[in-house]
């Protein structure tokens, strides 16, 4: 047995020879799949990423069916502080499971959060994972900057705040979010109340803003319709995140 330690500081026992894996995060369900085909036997539904995964599906990154987990006999589980609840977490370990918990705020952070994931799954360094920090390290952040909210949601309106990735990713791309300040990582806003922005960016997920749906409810703000998959998840895709969203961010939107 092997004894690491995850992102949240907790030790996790884990077998030398990993040989089933089962995922609770999308992203990183992407990270262990584009490593090591073959080693996840189990994925939520929301994991969407490589489009030929089949592997059982155990409900959704909240809510996750703890007992198809268990029967599944992983030799690790990797989960996300954000993303997955501490009681599911809890659960899992409790019927004896290893659980690996990473925990993601800023870009150069995924980078070796994921190296140390892909490590307690008993893989080496992936290739990927140098060249989205190469891509990342080229990257030429959008000038002048812009000062932006980013919603998430509507009905209620919900948009990033604090100390979180997404936001983390933009301020790398020259997008400096208004409400990084904020007391809560995703806070409830009033589009009333929000402070001077020159820019709304509005991802696809988890609310899948439109040019239909989200640009209305900005009038005379220029709006950034962006992959929430590239703006939020930390994986593989990181590689050509910055080609992507910086395409984006200078294609705007203006509200009708």
């Amino acid at each position: 047995m092997r004894r690491l330690v995850d992102d949240t500081g907790r030790a996790v026992d884990l077998p030398e020879t990993v040989g089933r894996v089962v995922s609770l995060v999308p992203s990183l369900t992407e990270s262990v799949a584009a490593t090591a085909p073959g080693l996840l036997v189990g994925a939520t539904d929301w994991c969407t990423h490589p489009a030929d995964l089949d592997v059982e599906r155990i409900k959704g990154t909240k809510n996750p069916d703890v007992a198809r987990v268990v029967a599944l006999a992983p030799d690790v589980v990797v989960a996300n502080a954000e993303e997955n609840r501490e009681a599911d977490l809890e659960a899992l370990r409790s019927a004896g499971l290893a659980v690996w918990v990473t925990d993601v705020r800023t870009v150069d952070g995924a980078f070796t959060s994921l190296a140390r994931m892909i490590n307690a799954c008993g893989l080496t360094r992936p290739a990927w994972i140098d060249e989205a920090a190469s891509a990342w390290a080229a990257a030429r952040p959008v000038e002048p900057r812009r000062q932006a909210v980013v919603p998430i949601w509507r009905r209620p309106w919900m948009a990033v705040g604090s100390d979180t990735f997404t936001g983390a990713v933009l301020e790398r791309l020259g997008v400096d979010n208004v409400l990084a300040g904020d007391a809560e990582r995703y806070p409830k806003i009033a589009l009333d109340r929000l402070p001077p922005v020159d820019l709304v960016v509005l991802p696809d997920e988890p609310y899948r803003f439109t040019a239909d749906d989200g640009p209305e409810a900005f009038p005379g703000v220029p709006c950034a319709l962006v992959s929430g998959r590239h703006l939020t998840w930390y994986g593989p895709s990181l590689a050509e995140a910055p080609t992507v969203l910086l395409a984006q961010l200078t294609q705007l939107t203006s509200p009708a």
